[in-house]
């Protein structure tokens, strides 16, 4: 017991009491120096949303600035700058390029910003649900209306039929959506709106709009699922049991569009700035009467050649705007342009290489036949009317 009664004494280093108490001091002194954070006041955080509302207003306000001083800008550029000869071919080029280049740019950042919003609400398994179970003819106009909203490119083609497909969207109705939504987006529009009105801009978009659901409604009609790979149709519906999508918030939905600035004006700027290059080489060097001789309203077979010219380029519409602008302003007829446009928006040839993986030939040959006749009756429409 003697032995016990000192194991246990009170006075022992290691007895259990003084364990106790350096665990209680050491749980209350972890518990002071953790610190709490506490919300911002209202007023701060009032005063942090003034100055975001304050950076946004001033930045308008330059972007308006320097938008409608760019003309003036490439006029003194050229001619008192680089003192060149008013009027010489390479002073319109050379005028045109600095005048374009960043107006477009300018464009182009607003418009991807908005698109990244927009984006935001029209996710691919959102547009898919939209269109599962939908019959063809109302199916077909949802699907060219959807397109409009909806900015997936070209390289998209391949995982939105399979998903739209294996989710129960007839192959019609796919179609229309696949080809609205590279050449009926809100970018064409809106730079097109930016540099020739909205009576070109709403054209466009109404033709584009015909030529998708006419198209699908088309395909739709022929029942050519069989030319469709296998492969496509034993594929699970990967995406579509999605029960539900996170609830964004505008910070969150402006966060997607700077994202989208940052990643498809990162990418596109070189093919625009190339754009841009050519149309200022078509409007300082090639002679209108030239233009206006293969690209007229008077020559039947200008609309068919610039289809044939569109397909095998490789450009979207931010690139494709500055040439069209340069051929119109040359001579062109506006029905010839647009079928250009939309051919290579539409119509090109790398879509169809990426449409192979899904799609066997014969089918592939039908979708570029029924749209290319749907472009040629726009192309002669507007030539006719206008």
């Amino acid at each position: 017991m003697t032995t016990a009664g000192r194991t246990a004494a009170p006075g022992c280093a290691c007895g259990p009491a003084r364990v106790h108490r350096e665990t209680a001091e050491e749980n209350q002194a972890s518990t002071v120096a953790t610190p709490v954070e506490l919300p911002a006041p209202s007023h701060q955080r009032r005063r942090g949303r003034l100055l975001q509302w304050i950076v946004v207003a001033l930045a308008v306000a330059v972007w308006i600035f320097v938008y409608r001083n760019l003309e003036p800008f490439s006029n003194w550029f050229a001619s008192d700058f680089l003192r060149m000869r008013t009027g010489s071919h390479l002073a319109s080029a050379v005028q045109f390029f600095v005048f374009e280049a960043p107006k477009v740019m300018m464009l182009l950042t607003v418009v991807v910003f908005g698109v990244g919003i927009v984006r935001s609400f029209f996710t691919p398994e959102r547009t898919r649900r939209i269109l599962a179970g939908k019959r063809e003819a109302a199916g077909n106009v949802l699907a060219g209306l959807l397109g409009v909203v909806t900015p997936f490119c070209s390289c998209s083609a391949v995982p939105l039929f399979i998903g739209f497909v294996t989710t129960g969207v007839p192959l019609g109705v796919t179609f229309s959506f696949l080809i609205s939504a590279p050449m009926v987006n809100e970018v064409a529009l809106v730079l097109l709106f930016g540099l020739f009105g909205w009576k070109v801009a709403m054209l466009y978009m109404g033709t584009g709009l015909v030529i998708a659901i006419g198209g699908g409604w088309v395909i739709g009609r022929l029942r050519l699922e069989r030319w469709v790979e296998g492969w496509v149709y034993r594929m699970a519906p990967g995406g579509s049991a999605v029960v539900g999508e996170p609830a964004l918030s505008w910070a969150d939905r402006a966060a997607q569009g700077r994202t989208a600035v940052r990643d498809i004006v990162g990418k596109v700027w070189p093919y625009v700035l190339a754009g841009i290059a050519v149309g200022a080489g078509i409007h300082g060097y090639v002679p209108q009467d030239f233009m206006a001789s293969i690209m007229g309203k008077g020559v039947w077979w200008s609309v068919p050649l610039a289809v044939l010219i569109g397909i095998p380029m490789y450009s979207n519409a931010a690139g494709i705007i500055p040439i069209v602008q340069a051929l119109l302003g040359k001579g062109a007829a506006l029905g010839t342009v647009l079928a250009f446009m939309m051919s290579v928006i539409g119509l090109s040839l790398p879509e169809m290489i990426i449409l192979r993986k899904v799609l066997r030939i014969p089918l592939i040959i039908v979708f570029a036949g029924v749209v290319g006749f749907g472009i040629l009756v726009v192309g002669y429409l507007f030539n006719i009317l206008i």
